[in-house]
Formats: C-alpha cells, structure tokens, sequence
C-alpha cells in the first residue's frame, strides 16, 4: 500500500479570503517544548513521544538555537503514522480557521517555534513542492 504524503495534498484547503492577524502568541513566555504542548495532548494525538523524538534529536543544536527551539521545528517536520494527522495538519488547518480563538491552546507551541525560525538565517533558493 502506497502512503500519499498529505504535505503535497493541502493546498487546495487554503482560503482566498484573508484571514484576521494572529495577535497573542508573541507576549507568551518562552517554555520548554515539554511544557509549550501540555494544551495540545488533546488535539495532536501522541504528541508527547514525538515531542521525547524530537527533543533526543535536537539536544545539541549547531545553528545557534537553543535545543527546546530545534526541537520544535523539529516536531513540526515528524511524519505521523498514515491513521493519525500530524502536528503540521492539524496546526495548519487551525490557522486556516476564521475563529482565531482556535489557536489559543496553540500560543506557547507557537512562540517557540516561530522564535526558532526567525533565528535561522535566510537564503535564496527554489524550492520545489510536489
């Protein structure tokens, strides 16, 4: 049985309406990643062992991160078992919501990963999708 990699199916869920800002996340404190997904054990299924895989393969960053922000982009990278939608799915269709109030439980997650991000330097390249 062959698995369809559900990254390369989702565009066609995007909205052509814009969307209201995401206001909130970045005034949340900076948490380990253990405790930033406490709010998400009942939206992500098995979170907890993906957060202990990918905390154990971002225990010494070489990017000028810390571990905690590795790992978070880390865990939004895993590849779920095909029964149950990933991390990345279920975040990215929370963010195509119009009730923004659906992203609260997601904030701590958030500001982890989007401070790891905003670190890694920016480069100029195609990225092909597909």
């Amino acid at each position: 049985m062959t698995h369809i990699n559900s990254r390369l199916l989702d565009a066609s869920a995007e909205r052509l309406n814009s969307l209201t800002p995401l206001r909130g996340y970045a005034e949340e404190r900076l948490v380990k990643l253990v405790d930033a997904v406490v709010p998400l054990r009942k939206l992500v299924h098995d979170i907890d062992a993906r957060v202990w895989t990918a905390t154990n393969r971002s225990e010494n960053p070489t990017d000028e991160l810390t571990p905690d922000e590795s790992a978070a982009i880390i865990l939004y990278t895993i590849e779920w078992d095909p029964s149950h939608p990933s991390l990345y799915f279920v975040l990215n269709g929370t963010l195509r919501l119009e009730d923004r109030r659906k992203l609260v439980p997601w904030f701590s997650y958030l500001k982890l990963l989007l401070t790891g991000l905003y670190k890694l330097p920016s480069i100029r390249c195609t990225v092909w999708r597909g």
